[in-house]
């Protein structure tokens, strides 16, 4: 009887492990993803439900709240390495700020001021390191792109539909300028008016190191996202 006794001990102990371990196994996928997410990226202008354009191109035009999903939002991409794994992260700010002009069809003049401070991915250790190791932002708190040239709006349809223009510009992050030139999908909707691009850059020409305590290899390039919604009345 005390040897049966001990043998379903020994059964139960066993089934008990085994259910542990395949418990953890089952959520070891889980941590990966809490560990290696996807960050939180600044997604394309969606056009989907835009409506005609409801205000003249011309005047001054602030940075608005928008409307989802075409809310003003900055933010980076960027892949990591890790032992055995590469993964692809991403961070975002929605405090956005700035003006442009628009004189007879033409951008004229326009900076775009992003406030580093609060920019967030999906972990706090990684935002933490984003701002404070990467960004350095008690130092270097915001980034700005500043218009160079005139840009050419008359093409851009009134309809609700995407148009494109190509901006020039100077891009600074942490003190570092660059210029650049790159094409950026324009929507008129309603008395919007909303610009997106993804900006590639070469993180080490802005002055963006990887300090060596952070266990992720970070890639050179990566992308600037913006998309910033425009009003008239900054208020939208």
């Amino acid at each position: 009887m005390k040897k049966l006794l001990m043998n379903q001990k020994l059964v139960i102990t066993v089934f008990s492990v085994l259910i542990v371990g395949l418990a953890l196994f089952a959520l070891v996928p889980m941590v990966v993803a809490l560990v290696m997410g996807p960050g939180v990226r600044t997604e394309p202008v969606n056009a989907e439900n835009a409506e005609p354009a409801t205000t003249d191109v011309n005047g001054e035009w602030t940075v608005a709240q928008g409307r989802p999903p075409n809310t003003s939002s900055v933010g980076f991409t960027f892949d990591e390495v890790l032992p055995g794994e590469r993964t692809r992260t991403s961070g975002s700010t929605q405090d956005v700020s700035g003006a442009v002009t628009v004189e007879e069809g033409a951008l004229t003049a326009g900076e775009i001021v992003v406030d580093l401070t609060n920019i967030v991915t999906d972990r706090d250790v990684r935002d933490e390191n984003v701002r404070n190791k990467l960004l350095e932002t008690h130092d270097y708190p915001e980034a700005t792109f500043e218009i160079t040239e005139p840009a050419d709006l008359s093409e851009v349809p009134d309809d609700g539909t995407l148009g494109e223009v190509e901006l020039t510009g100077e891009l600074t992050i942490k003190g570092n300028t660059e210029e650049v030139v790159q094409p950026f999908q324009v929507l008129r909707d309603g008395e919007l008016i909303i610009v997106s691009g993804d900006v590639v850059i070469d993180r080490n020409e802005y002055g963006v190191e990887s300090p060596e305590m952070i266990a992720a290899d970070i890639a050179d390039e990566g992308e600037i996202n913006i998309r910033v919604a425009l009003s008239k009345g900054g208020q939208e």
